[in-house]
């Protein structure tokens, strides 16, 4: 029986962190086993919003490493960079016709990256949603996991996907969300301030390129407050995560310790932060190493990027044939 295809990109716009592991990297590793996958660094999308691109190359190996460090099989999956794939570019041309500057202007990202980066609102910012739905069609992947900031990139997907098989007939499958449900493990930055960043609020956010010392570092200056004043008191939002993260990284033993000391009103954070630091520590050093060793390994780093791109290309290739042919683009 044919595996359904899901497809996932992940922009190489800093260093990947452990909110990027649970809410993305870890659940890839999952679909993988179930899955027709397709896993790419959207370079091309970075450059809506990071022109300057001295540090891309070691962004897009880092990225590349981290995943496969993370336990994604590049013999399983497609692993790939965007720019490999030119098929995607095509695709992107044919959808453009397809899509309104009106509806482009109104999308939420949009107008909230118009506002941050006023001197830089490129064409390719406002038409990210096209190059987004030609990620997605050029697979005819039907399962995109995306957050809630993507849902309507998503959504314009499936409006591009529909008004081409109207205009040429019927080539694409309409893509959905893949929703992980309560398997999905929220991260906050260490200040209860949001998600942690890729780029932004660098001491608050766990990297997993984060050497030893500058884990313990973080965790130990994480918000907390006095503690609290009646038994089984409900956790403040920056605490309840901190307890997330020793849910994560500590022994179910330990977890239930600080948890029951919390709850009886006797926990010490200091105590609470120096065991969490410690078993973060060990959480993410086998990564951060394997990701250090395949970057290093330029050899290794490159042949995962041509096998991913041969893969990517052999999918694209059949669909935009597909699509010439119905366009009338082959003479």
């Amino acid at each position: 029986m044919n595996k359904e295809t899901v497809l996932s990109g992940i922009r190489p716009t800093g260093y990947l962190h452990l909110g990027n592991y649970f809410g993305a990297m870890r659940n890839y590793v999952k679909m993988q086993e179930d899955y027709n996958c397709y896993f790419f660094v959207a370079n091309w999308h970075s450059l809506t919003t990071h022109p300057d691109t001295k540090a891309l190359q070691e962004s897009v190996y880092r990225v590349i490493a981290e995943n496969v460090a993370s336990g994604l099989d590049p013999e399983k999956v497609a692993l790939y960079v965007q720019s490999d794939v030119p098929e995607i570019a095509e695709l992107y041309l044919y959808l453009n016709m397809l899509a309104y500057k009106g509806e482009l202007e109104k999308t939420t990202t949009f107008k909230e990256k118009a506002k941050t980066q006023p001197d830089n609102i490129n064409a390719g910012l406002l038409t990210y949603p096209v190059l987004m739905a030609a990620d997605i069609l050029i697979h005819r992947a039907v399962k995109v996991p995306v957050g809630k900031d993507q849902e309507q990139h998503l959504e314009m997907a499936r409006n591009f996907a529909e008004r081409f098989n109207f205009r040429y007939g019927h080539i694409f499958p309409e893509p959905q969300a893949f929703n992980f449900g309560e398997n999905l493990i929220k991260i906050m930055s260490l200040d209860g301030n949001g998600k942690m960043s890729k780029s932004e609020n660098q001491m608050a956010t766990l990297y997993l390129a984060d050497d030893d010392d500058a884990i313990r570092k973080k965790i130990m200056k994480a918000k907390t407050d006095s503690g609290p004043t009646t038994p089984n008191s409900i956790k403040p939002d920056y605490i309840e995560n901190l307890f997330t993260l020793m849910k994560i990284a500590s022994t179910e033993e330990v977890y239930y310790r600080f948890d029951e000391q919390y709850n009886q009103c006797s926990i010490r954070y200091g105590d609470f932060k120096k065991q969490l630091a410690e078993d973060m520590v060990a959480f993410i050093k086998p990564i951060r190493e394997k990701a250090s060793d395949i970057q290093n390994d330029k050899e290794l780093i490159h042949k995962i990027i041509k096998q991913g791109a041969d893969k990517a290309r052999a999918s694209a290739n059949a669909t935009l044939q597909e699509v010439r042919k119905a366009i009338r683009m082959i003479y």
